[in-house]
């Protein structure tokens, strides 16, 4: 077995914490914290994932009201031994340029594009952590023969859990977190065959 590097190694007895994150700098750039354990995306992403989670960043953008940011592939600090990177956040905190994190309360909506890799996480894990977080709304973005689906879920105050709120496909129209529209079609290329 060949030896870990010397920054894999937890820095103390309990493990990893949230905020060992900000000091690896030899740790692959998508280094996730969940339940105490580094996750590492070491497989190549489809440039179907990318593109999609471009378009969904633009078209979000676009549509974002004043006081409303989107960003992509930045952390969330759950708590103390979880931190996740969605594929996109949209928050409601200023733009800070030095930010290596956000807080669930500054977070609005949460989209995850599954891949093969993060299906698991995607649609059980991290949809069971951003509803304790409190996080009102999730998205699951799956792949169905290469146009996007999105599975909608709001979070449900009395039980403090996802409800589902819709599958969406060649269009998605919802009310929150802002006025969203989007033609679902027109977001990538179709698959050639």
């Amino acid at each position: 077995m060949t030896a870990l590097p010397d920054w894999m190694l937890p820095p103390r007895p309990e493990g990893w914490f949230a905020e060992d994150l900000d000091h690896l700098p030899d740790a692959p750039r998508h280094t996730e914290l969940i339940d105490g354990a580094l996750v590492f995306m070491m497989s190549p992403q489809r440039s179907w994932h990318g593109r999609l989670v471009t378009a969904l960043t633009n078209a979000l953008t676009a549509r974002a009201p004043d006081g409303t940011e989107v960003e992509r592939e930045m952390t969330m600090k759950l708590d103390a031994r979880n931190r996740p990177e969605p594929d996109l956040l949209v928050v409601t905190t200023p733009y800070d340029p030095d930010r290596t994190w956000f807080a669930p309360e500054d977070v609005q909506l949460v989209v995850e594009v599954v891949s093969p890799e993060s299906a698991h996480r995607d649609r059980t894990v991290k949809l069971r952590k951003y509803a304790e977080a409190g996080i009102a709304h999730y998205w699951c973005v799956e792949d169905e023969d290469g146009a996007p689906v999105v599975h909608v879920y709001e979070l449900d105050g009395p039980t403090g859990s996802y409800a589902p709120a819709g599958i969406f496909r060649e269009s998605l129209r919802r009310p929150v977190p802002f006025e969203i529209s989007l033609d679902l079609q027109k977001l990538i290329p179709p698959r050639r065959r």
